[in-house]
């Protein structure tokens, strides 16, 4: 089940991403409710999604000040 958490977060955040304060509300509700594990994933996901949208960059800051 914390799999499909995983996949589902995703899923948010790709249709999220136009905006980037709702994008970086999602991703802060992600990382609050995910594994540990799973946070080091989507941080992964995340260079790779954003690569092309600098927009979204301020918002891995989210990600860094929790780990």
């Amino acid at each position: 089940m914390p799999r499909a958490m995983f996949e589902y977060t995703k899923v948010v955040l790709q249709k999220v991403s136009f905006n980037a304060e709702l994008f970086c509300k999602e991703l802060e509700k992600a990382v609050n409710r995910l594994l540990p594990y799973e946070v080091e994933e989507l941080v992964i996901w995340l260079r790779t999604f954003t690569a092309n949208k600098p927009e979204l960059y301020m918002c891995m800051a989210v990600v860094e000040n929790k780990k």
